[in-house]
């Protein structure tokens, strides 16, 4: 059993996911870095954490489209430190799914691994974080609240995570805590990302002027936003920041 503080991150391998573990690192916290498919990605990771501070990071696998598998995620999540303080569902599948053409298995991966992976994963964990006086933090999406063209399913799933924030606040109460954060634009797209070719530095203008901050943000606004959250927002629970430069307003 370890007196410092425990963090467990979904999908947290690469870019939000991976600033999300790294900020409580920093703060002093024992991370276990969650992945599904990206193991060289998560053991790097674990990797250069521990360099940092002597077996303060682990890595754990698990598809969380299997029941089965959440259910071993989470008892060997417990088997990591004995203990755990903060759970951060980050863990998405995000990808165009144009109606009248969307298909029954795109609606199966989108919802269990945006929606049914996060709950699941959250109540099999209560009984641990309500020892602990923990924290949930579902990392949503303003797209929950204004739909992205072609994107229903996603658009959906992100909506019930929103939703099951604001029901688990009531339902964990008063011993856990469960509040969200919703990215705006974070990061370019992949269709965005050549900063040398007209086009898209065009399209890149045109994003910005929509963002009254007039930048997009990044991976570390998140994960700021996560930990303030986590622990120093002990009045706070069934909310959801929106972490977007203003762009929801217009």
């Amino acid at each position: 059993m370890t007196d410092e503080k425990v963090i467990l991150v979904t999908g947290a391998a690469r870019r939000i996911g991976a600033c999300i573990i790294e900020k409580f690192h920093i703060q002093g916290y024992l991370v276990i870095i969650h992945h599904n498919r990206s193991g060289e990605a998560a053991n790097a990771l674990a990797d250069k954490l521990n360099k940092q501070r002597a077996n303060s990071a682990m890595c754990l696998q698990a598809d969380l489209n299997h029941l089965n598998a959440i259910e071993t995620l989470a008892s060997d999540t417990l088997a990591c430190y004995q203990r755990l303080d903060v759970l951060v569902n980050n863990a998405s599948s995000y990808y165009p799914t144009p109606f009248g053409i969307a298909t029954q298995q795109q609606w199966d991966d989108l919802q269990n691994s945006n929606l049914r992976g996060a709950f699941f994963l959250t109540q099999e964990l209560n009984q641990e974080l309500a020892n602990r006086q923990g924290a949930v933090i579902n990392i949503v999406d303003t797209y929950a609240d204004r739909p992205h063209h072609h994107h229903s399913i996603y658009n959906i799933a992100k909506a019930g995570l929103k939703t099951m924030t604001k029901a688990l606040a009531i339902d964990l109460a008063p011993k856990v805590r469960v509040n969200g954060v919703a990215p705006g634009s974070i990061l370019w797209p992949a269709t965005l990302e050549n900063g040398n070719d007209p086009n898209v530095v065009q399209a890149r203008k045109k994003v910005q002027k929509k963002i009254p901050l007039g930048t997009l943000g990044q991976p570390r606004d998140i994960a700021d936003a996560t930990y303030f959250l986590a622990s120093d927002a002990s009045y706070i629970t069934g909310q959801v920041i929106k972490v977007d430069g203003g762009r929801s307003l217009n």
